[in-house]
């Protein structure tokens, strides 16, 4: 590991949004869609792991109990977003707030409904770290995406803006100019797991 990765490794957080409640999936809470035998919550952890990220929040709301009980989350800190109905941009907050006093300068957030995007993409956007104003987006043909790594100075203003189902998307448009754009497409797929109909990407 060179010196850069190790500071990256000691100064970002892997921060995974695993709180939904698969509204058009018939009510299947998201975490616990199995994904090669496990939950895909679990997947999702070990993909921020095998990246580079040594400390991992994971914001739980629907079926949270049940999520802590089947799912193997050692390690974790486990962040509960009781308001996940209103919204994916509840759990970002949620998420950030749990960082406070942690001594994390940047959080790299992913979802947890999108496993084509596997270690080598999360990499690729953690790589992209500097400092605490960093502001990292995968890119999937040149089409900004996930996952997103948010610089400490960058929390308050995503927080303010993170509402409803947008999560992120108001602030990242609005600081186009200053984002780091890392091209993943050659390394991942960037599909969500939201309908019937997109379950078939699970193995």
């Amino acid at each position: 590991m060179t010196l850069t990765e190790d500071r990256a490794a000691d100064q970002v957080t892997g921060l995974l949004l695993a709180a939904g409640g698969g509204r058009r999936l018939g009510g299947r809470p998201k975490a616990l869609l199995e994904h090669r035998g496990r939950p895909l919550v679990e997947h999702a952890v070990g993909v921020l792991r095998a990246a580079g990220c040594a400390r991992v929040h994971v914001v739980l709301g629907a079926a949270a109990d049940t999520v802590r009980e089947r799912a193997r989350l050692d390690g974790c800190v486990l962040v509960s977003n009781p308001e996940w109905e209103l919204g994916m941009g509840t759990s970002l907050r949620a998420g950030l707030g749990s960082l406070a006093g942690t001594g994390a300068r940047a959080a790299l957030v992913l979802l947890v409904d999108q496993p084509g995007i596997g270690p080598r993409a999360v990499a690729r956007v953690l790589a992209g770290y500097e400092d605490e104003s960093s502001l990292v987006c995968a890119a999937y043909d040149g089409v900004r995406g996930h996952p997103v790594l948010f610089g400490s100075a960058h929390w308050a203003g995503v927080a303010a803006t993170a509402t409803g189902d947008r999560g992120a998307r108001v602030y990242l448009k609005e600081h186009e100019e200053v984002i780091t754009r890392v091209e993943c497409g050659d390394v991942a797929r960037p599909f969500d797991i939201d309908t019937p109909e997109d379950l078939e990407h699970l193995e």
